[in-house]
């Protein structure tokens, strides 16, 4: 009876190790590749799943977008500057099947195929486009890394260049160099500003010679602001032809003859 009794357990326990085996339970974002004695039949899911105990083998895949950080790879751009740069890229799985059946391990083969990528196109760039075109070279990066994985159902979505890193000798060299950038466009907007500046002043100086009484006002407005301030002295500018019949007169010589000697 207790032999019977230890049967029965025996038995029971297998059951449910059997029960356990063939019952898998898949969320809404995973999906089952199911192989039959080695051999792929299906790919099932999301929800309950049924599989032969012994003779089923399901092997799980997440179809959910994948962060993936690429580590800092070392540098030398075109004009032979060393730089540390590190990514980032964003992939999912599209075909479960080829997923598993086509790479090893499809993780590990993505994130050496973006570092390499990151490697072969940066080196092939200028410092100043690594820093000025990182959305080009984003997306070149995001087509060349998609076109190696493709082939394993695996979609790379984006490729972000985070983190450029450059020596701090070439970093003061860039200051110095962006500083030199400011003082030259300085200077070339304050000529700039001298010559419309000079150019009024011409067209001004234009239009008073064609209409005398312009000169008159303008005399008379400066008068105006000098006899505003208080000043304890006023000097009245007054222009050569004006003194000049006043100095005949008087039986002196013209301005433009200097006195003899």
């Amino acid at each position: 009876m207790e032999v019977a009794l230890g049967v029965l357990v025996v038995l029971a326990i297998f059951v449910l190790i059997a029960l356990g085996a063939s019952v898998k339970i898949l969320r809404e974002y995973e999906r089952g590749v199911i192989f039959r004695l080695g051999r792929l039949i299906a790919t099932k899911g999301p929800g309950l799943i049924l599989l032969i105990p012994f003779v089923d083998r399901m092997v799980k895949v997440d179809l959910r977008t994948v962060t993936l950080n690429i580590p800092p790879q070392e540098v030398i751009t075109r004009d032979n500057v060393p730089s540390s740069v590190n990514a980032v890229a964003y992939f999912r799985v599209v075909d479960s099947n080829r997923a598993i059946v086509e790479v090893e391990n499809y993780l590990l083969a993505t994130s050496q195929i973006a570092q390499t990528a990151l490697r072969s196109v940066l080196g092939k760039a200028e410092l100043d486009q690594l820093l000025a075109e990182r959305e080009r070279l984003n997306e070149e990066l995001q087509k060349i890394i998609d076109e190696s994985t493709e082939p394993w159902g695996v979609k790379v979505t984006a490729v972000e260049i985070k983190d450029v890193e450059i020596p701090e000798q070439m970093q003061r060299a860039m200051a110095r160099q962006a500083e030199a950038e400011r003082e030259r466009r300085a200077k070339i907007i304050n000529s700039e500003g001298e010559y419309q500046a000079a150019q009024k002043l011409t067209d001004a100086a234009d239009i008073i010679s064609t209409n005398p009484a312009s000169l008159q006002l303008r005399y008379l407005q400066t008068l105006l602001e000098i006899g505003s301030n208080q000043n304890t002295t006023i000097v009245f500018p007054l222009p050569m032809d004006v003194i000049e019949p006043f100095l005949r007169a008087a039986g002196g010589e013209g301005p433009s003859q200097p006195p003899a000697s």
